[in-house]
């Protein structure tokens, strides 16, 4: 699904952006709600952030990745965490791209996020490739999402990758 977002661009920087766990749903311009399996997901874009509420058999994880003011932690590089008896494991990364490797970029992600029925992108106002998506998935009874978060003005994308689920344990009998 991709949706205009009803707001401005701010000019916020891929520094800006920060990362908690545990939060409380915040006010969203785009919300998806999805059932996985079992699992209940709402995929949230908050401006030029996501959030990422899921709920299964009465176990819940609420993931931020924003623009979080008085908030002192950076976005991380990874996070391994027990939340409940799920594992929680996030990874981040920044690309820098140049301005024709980013609109690229940016047309190649969009069309593959807006094409798929667990997708949800917003663009904003003024910049074709200023935008948020947000792709998930249920894999082994594992619940998987990636976010993208598009700042053009820096040519930087802010990429990661969620798992949340019970640990698959190999040769185990």
């Amino acid at each position: 699904m991709l949706t205009t977002l009803q707001t401005s661009y701010s000019d916020t920087r891929a520094a800006d952006l920060a990362w908690a766990l545990g939060c409380e749903p915040l006010p969203a311009l785009a919300v998806l709600d999805l059932e996985l399996d079992g699992a209940k997901v709402q995929m949230r874009l908050l401006g030029a952030s996501h959030q990422v509420l899921m709920e299964e058999e009465r176990r819940s994880c609420s993931e931020t990745v924003a623009c979080l003011p008085g908030s002192s932690t950076p976005l991380p590089l990874g996070v391994a965490e027990r939340v409940g008896d799920w594992e929680y494991e996030f990874a981040a990364r920044v690309e820098t791209l140049s301005e024709g490797s980013f609109a690229g970029r940016a047309q190649e992600l969009l069309a593959l996020v807006t094409d798929h029925p667990h997708g949800l992108a917003g663009t904003f106002p003024g910049s074709p490739y200023a935008f948020t998506a947000m792709l998930a998935q249920r894999t082994e009874g594992q619940v998987r999402w990636r976010t993208w978060h598009a700042y053009p003005q820096e040519g930087q994308l802010v990429v990661t990758r969620t798992r949340v689920g019970t640990r698959i344990r190999a040769g185990v009998s």
